[in-house]
Formats: C-alpha cells, structure tokens, sequence
C-alpha cells in the first residue's frame, strides 16, 4: 500500500551467501532513488534474525521510490520500491464513511479501503470530470485563437497564465473570461489570444452532488467485493451487474452507478 507523505517507511531486506542462507555481512549500504532522480543513504542496522537488516526513511517526496540495498562480504544485493501518496490525494469520500458502507467495525482493513477509495473517485471522475476539487497545470499549443477550452472542468478559478514563447505576450488572469462549466477562456476584451500557453487552475465541485456520491458508495462496495475472492457477487445480481470495462479506467463499474452518473449511457432500469 502507499505510504503517507512525510510518514515513515521502515525497509526491511535479507543479505544472503551464496548459499542462500541469512548471514552477517561486514557493510550493509541502502540507497533510496526519489521520484526527481535523487538519492538518500539511510542508515542500516542488522536485527534478530542475524542477516536481516533495517533502514527508515522518512519520505519527502510523493511517487514511485525505488530501494538498493548492497552488502558486502559476503556480496549480496537486493532491490524493492514503494510508492508515496501527493500530500493531498483525491478522495471522494472520507474513510470512515467508506469504511461504514462496507460495514467494517475495526480498522484492520484501512489501508485498503482507502487504497480503493482512491480508485473509486477516479472512477467516478472518469464520468464527470473533476469532483474533488484540486489544482492542475495544462500547457495549450496554438498560435492565435479567439479562445482556449481547458480540458478540465467545471473550473472554480484560474490561478496563472504563463506564455511560453520568449518575447509572447502576457496576461493576468483579472483580463480574462471564465466559462466555469465548460473551462472556455477568453480574453475580457475580445481580441485574440498568442499561443503557447500554460494555464494553472482549479478544477471539482465544491459541493459534491448526491447521485455522485452514493455512485462512489456503489462502485466501492463493487470493488471490495470483487477484489475479496470465493463468495464475490455473481454478474446478473441487481447491484453488481456491470458494464464491459470504461476506456482509459481499466476496470469496468456496476450499471447502477453508471445510469448515476451517466443517465445517457445506459437505457433505465426496469422493474
């Protein structure tokens, strides 16, 4: 599972003789790769049993880690990685609300639930564009237009238009229109606007709507249910029958949170 940023991840690894059996080794060096290609040493302890070593790191950065240990005498080395969540990571609901609607009384089950809570708001995002409201940056490519569609939207506001052309003309956000609903912009005064350009705004609901919540309460049951092996739902039950797998999601969603989501896409329910 993801780890938290700033929490602290304790890395564990074996150092091996050639014979594959645990043994102490005179240097145990671990090297933590971040995301930006940077590095950090740890230090590294051997505990019970001998030959197994330990390092915590404390993380800095969200993204994909990559972990090298490398001992020597006897010579060994092993790689492993983890992932670390963005400090605020898109939830569409709360954990305790998650956990809740699986009907979970303790809290041995968290790191999933919330793992496929994450999930779940992607999914629901894939429909309906942002829902948890967070900021994005996205570069347009053109040479003159009348206006710029964001690819995101509902858009609650802009934060900086940036040319990337030396010399390009430049722009406050205050000179320009904002179409909320469709991200459209444009300039306050008509004229045209010289490309390209890097625009950093904020996308999501600030109230999230009913029927995207309880589709995000459908689809989390679906998901935990299918991922927990013998005794999952069958296809063809009310709930859980669901549609061939959404392009760019992966993983198809049941009907029901579908028609919440996208009344269009799916005839009604009968019966």
């Amino acid at each position: 599972m993801p780890f938290d940023l700033g929490a602290t991840v304790r890395l564990t690894a074996d150092c091996l003789d050639p014979g594959g059996t645990l043994a102490t080794a005179t240097t145990a060096v671990v090297t933590v790769t971040l995301p930006d290609g940077t590095t950090a040493s740890p230090a590294a302890s051997e505990i019970s049993p001998a030959g197994r070593y330990r390092a915590d790191y404390v993380t800095t950065m969200a993204g994909r880690h990559t972990v090298r240990w490398v001992w020597s005498e006897p010579t060994h080395a092993y790689t492993d990685m983890f992932d670390v969540r963005e400090e605020a990571p898109p939830a569409i609901m709360s954990l305790a609300t998650g956990r809740k609607h699986l009907k979970k009384t303790d809290t041995a089950d968290d790191e999933d639930i919330r793992d496929w809570i994450e999930a779940t708001t992607r999914a629901v995002e894939q429909f309906v564009g942002p829902v948890v409201a967070r900021s994005f940056t996205e570069t347009v490519h053109f040479t003159s237009t009348r206006s710029v569609a964001l690819t995101l939207s509902p858009v609650l506001s802009l934060t900086s238009v940036t040319t990337l052309r030396a010399g390009g003309t430049t722009y406050s956000v205050d000179d320009l229109l904002l179409d909320r609903e469709t991200g459209l912009v444009e300039l306050a005064d008509g004229g045209p606007l010289y490309g390209p350009l890097t625009f950093v705004y904020r996308a999501g609901r600030l109230v999230v709507p009913a029927n995207f919540r309880n589709a995000a309460k459908i689809i989390l049951q679906h998901l935990w249910r299918t991922q927990q092996g013998p005794g999952r739902p069958q296809r063809g039950t009310d709930d859980f029958d669901v549609t061939e797998p959404i392009p760019g999601l992966g993983f198809a969603i049941p009907n029901r949170a579908v028609q919440l989501l996208d009344p269009d896409r799916l005839p009604p329910a009968v019966g």
